[in-house]
């Protein structure tokens, strides 16, 4: 299993970005993934969800109604799109499948 995060950046308090990640070596259709992030000297934190087979997405309360998870089973992609960001959601973010973690992506949100 092959997991490439990618879409991080800098960007202002306020703004938005979407992180992508390809995978593959798996069966992208029925596959839960999941985006977890990890801040400067901190532990991971699970950000969301998303649950293939019942179609559903959850998320960690300090990301509810900002961020959203997707998936597009037809590019072997996973999305995070990410609005109304806060210097508090500046981490490495993670995709991840089980127990597989590929490499992450940098966000920063600063003025």
């Amino acid at each position: 299993v092959q997991l490439q995060a990618c879409g991080g950046g800098l960007v202002q308090p306020g703004g938005s970005l979407r992180l992508s990640c390809a995978a593959s070596g798996l069966t992208f259709s029925e596959s839960s993934m999941n985006w977890v992030r990890q801040a400067p000297g901190k532990e991971f934190d699970w950000v969301s969800t998303i649950y293939s087979r019942i179609n559903r997405t959850t998320y960690a309360d300090s990301v509810k109604g900002r961020f959203t998870i997707s998936k597009d089973n037809a590019k072997n992609t996973l999305y995070l799109q990410m609005n109304n960001l806060k210097p508090e959601d500046t981490a490495v973010y993670y995709c991840t499948m089980g127990v597989f973690r590929g490499q992450g992506t940098q966000v920063t949100v600063s003025s």
